[in-house]
């Protein structure tokens, strides 16, 4: 107990205990520490003490010490140790905001979904169905999806073959299957990557239906939300038909039906068993398991199908046994075929045609199946026999009507190795081909095909045009000059009518790429595409109309809406008639004597002209009938030359080999306003008695690599013979 008094002498309360005996403590400057700090008295914060000048009298509470405490009123507690109702409360709270992530990651993974109320099933991509002139289908471009199939309508094991291998507990699960993803987990751990995978049925039609392919978290939450909703709004064998119609199964199928039609030629309502095993077994991997790239792998997963259904006992052992390794395979070659250029060049042109194709379409087109797989045979077989021969590795073949109907069109030997189309998108130099328009140009200022000109050496500032064989046969008529392709006597022609009026003649015509108006434009030397240059020869062939080369009539939605329709060209006449007649019979003669002599087509009047451009690059023939027009072009995509290849060698044995499928069963129609079989020298010869010796064969080709023609019994002329023929040119041409 300590005693204390106030400075004034009053009196003083006892207080006991540590907090007297700390009352009279008091530090003196001598006993700080030096370097302490300042000299302020600083009040503790866990104990008051109390100042001698504190005016309150009332003694401060009496505390015990920790040492005087009583040891039954403390609890020894372990360290380390938590009270059970602390883990509940930890727990409930962990719980919570565990719940609220949960909660959050939902509305923030379905915050980038589409509004639920507009997920509606989304329609197919468009396709684009290609058909001939005869109603068969040709090509489809876009995916391709069958009809849909009512589940009901397909045999009960293919959509159970599906269920086994994919999801077996389709018909009990929610739209997430926590069994299979933690039995995928499982597997994927014991063999140390992605072996299995835990998504349902739902989840893939969800994910098919509205989500891309990539791997992330994100996706997959979607996936899983998208699930649930299907669940919610369809019924099961809604979700299981909307499936079988949309999964793809490779090779552009799209849906059950598609993929049958495409592996086994049939509809998905008539497969096998084992058929349907290898489509189900095509999810997991299309590209890498379609029959028409993997049978071995294909046949092997079906096997693994098979297996799943029978321990489902979906089929019985004996028949998965039975069905083992007897699949049916019909696959069908995609993208191999030359239809494949049309099909592109039509992709080109729909947007000018309809605009943006947002619907399924199919397009009626003037092609002609049978025409397009002789057109086909003909370009590759000759190709396969002589390319080597004549270091030649690309043919192109256009065929049109008159009217300007494309009927067969040929852009290359393999479209499968090069979609580059050489008979529409290829620009190249024509060569003599393009001469009809300069003798055309020369018959309206007023010349016959009779006219005669000098076929003799030219200098033309330096520029020497000369004749293949450097041989040089004076004054010769136009009609034979352009039989002949001589050089020499075409250019003087081209100035002597001017290179303009030959530039405007061409683009009359139907010419529309750019030509330049010079001296050597009569030999061609301005590039040109097939398919324009074919169409320029139409109005040899109808009588002077002018046509605009078109393979599209009609374009039609699959319920028969029309969205076009190929009207009638209004391009009206462009060459006259009389002139169409003197051309007709200049190219005639052209085949009968000239550098097309090889052609052959019995019964048919037929006309054209060949060409080759510089350095055997190019070599073309475009001939015709009443019947159709037909271009050939042969060369090297890299522009390298050709090894002496000419317009009158392979393009004419190719021409007369599709013409005379083309023409069979087809009546014999003359060409318009031209002259009976045998050509002008014919309607001359019947005035005339030929001598009884024969006389000087016709000149030589000026065409590179074409030997003198000889008059045969092909070239369909009464007056074939030898002598009759050698006596007129002698008559006409003054040798």
């Amino acid at each position: 107990m300590a005693w204390g008094r106030k400075k004034s002498g009053g009196r003083r309360e006892p207080v006991f205990g540590l907090a007297g005996a700390l009352s009279d403590l008091r530090l003196s400057a001598e006993d700080r520490i030096p370097g302490g700090g300042d000299d302020k008295p600083k009040k503790s914060a866990k104990r008051k003490i109390v100042d001698d000048d504190d005016d309150d009298d009332e003694p401060p509470p009496e505390r015990k010490p920790r040492a005087a405490r009583s040891p039954a009123k403390r609890k020894s507690k372990p360290r380390g140790s938590l009270p059970i109702g602390r883990l509940f409360y930890w727990g409930a709270v962990l719980g919570l905001w565990g719940a609220i992530a949960v909660v959050g990651l939902v509305v923030w993974v379905g915050a980038h979904l589409p509004a639920i109320q507009s997920l509606e099933i989304p329609k197919r991509p468009p396709t684009i169905q290609i058909t001939g002139v005869d109603g068969s289908v040709l090509a489809i471009r876009g995916e391709m999806p069958g009809a849909n199939v009512a589940l009901k309508d397909l045999p009960p094991y293919l959509p159970k073959a599906f269920i086994a291998i994919e999801d077996r507990r389709f018909y009990s699960h929610f739209g997430i299957d926590p069994w299979g993803i933690l039995r995928a987990a499982v597997a994927n751990v014991l063999h140390r990557g992605v072996s299995q995978g835990g998504s349902t049925l739902t989840q893939q039609l969800a994910k098919n239906l509205f989500l891309t392919q990539e791997r992330t978290f994100q996706r997959k939450l979607q996936e899983v939300e998208l699930a649930l909703w299907l669940e919610r709004k369809h019924s099961k064998n809604e979700i299981l038909e909307l499936y079988l119609n949309r999964v793809y199964f490779g090779s552009g199928a799209y849906g059950v039906e598609a993929a049958a039609q495409r592996y086994f030629g049939k509809s998905a309502k008539n497969v096998t068993i084992a058929e349907a095993a290898m489509l189900a077994g095509l999810v997991k991997s299309p590209s890498r398991l379609a029959p028409n790239r993997n049978p071995e792998g294909a046949e092997a997963r079906a096997q693994t199908v098979l297996t799943a259904m029978a321990e489902a006992r979906f089929i019985t052992e004996a028949q998965a046994q039975a069905s083992i390794g007897h699949p049916s395979y019909n696959v069908k070659p995609v993208g191999a075929g030359t239809i494949n250029y049309v099909a592109d060049w039509i992709g080109e042109v729909l947007d000018d045609l309809v605009g943006q194709i947002d619907q399924s379409v199919i397009v009626e087109t003037s092609i002609d199946p049978k025409l397009q797989g002789v057109a086909e045979v003909a370009v590759i077989d000759e190709l396969a026999a002589k390319s080597v021969k004549f270091n030649v590795s690309q043919g192109a073949l256009v065929a049109m009507s008159p009217d300007g109907a494309v009927r067969a069109m040929v852009g290359g030997r393999n479209y499968s190795e090069s979609q580059y189309n050489r008979a529409v998108t290829a620009k190249r130099q024509p060569g003599s081909a393009f001469k009809p328009f300069v003798y055309l140009t020369a018959i309206e200022q007023g010349l016959t095909p009779e006219t005669v000109r000098q076929d003799a050496p030219l200098d033309i500032k330096g520029w020497k045009p000369e004749n293949y064989t450097h041989q040089y046969f004076g004054s010769v008529t136009l009609t034979q000059a352009l039989a002949m392709s001589l050089n020499t006597v075409a250019v003087r022609l081209g100035l002597e009518v001017g290179p303009k009026n030959v530039v405007r003649t061409a683009h009359r015509l139907g010419i529309s790429s750019k030509l330049d108006a010079n001296a050597s434009i009569a030999l061609g030397t301005s590039e040109v595409s097939m398919v324009e240059l074919v169409g320029a020869y139409a109005p040899f062939s109808n009588g002077g109309l002018g046509v605009s080369p078109h393979v599209v009539n009609k374009i039609r939605t699959v319920d028969g809406k029309v969205l076009y329709m190929r009207s009638t060209d209004q391009l009206g006449q462009v060459i006259d008639p009389q002139y169409v007649a003197m051309m007709n019979t200049m190219m005639q003669e052209t085949l009968l004597s000239g550098t097309a002599h090889k052609a052959e087509l019995p019964g048919w009047q037929a006309a054209g002209k060949t060409g080759t451009s510089q350095d055997f690059r190019d070599a073309w023939f475009i001939g015709y009938t009443s019947n159709l027009v037909t271009g050939v072009w042969l060369g090297n995509d890299d522009n390298s030359p050709t090894k002496k290849a000419t317009g009158g060698g392979l393009p004419v044995e190719i021409w007369t080999r599709f013409m005379k499928a083309a023409h069979q069963g087809v009546a014999p129609a003359p060409l318009p306003a031209s002259t009976p079989p045998g050509g002008m020298l014919a309607t001359i010869a019947q005035a005339i008695t030929p001598p009884t010796s024969p006389g000087v064969a016709p000149p030589p080709s000026s065409s590179p690599g074409r030997p003198a023609p000889t008059r045969t019994a092909a070239s369909a002329r009464p007056e074939a013979a030898a002598g009759l023929d050698g006596w007129l040119m002698d008559r006409l041409f003054g040798r």
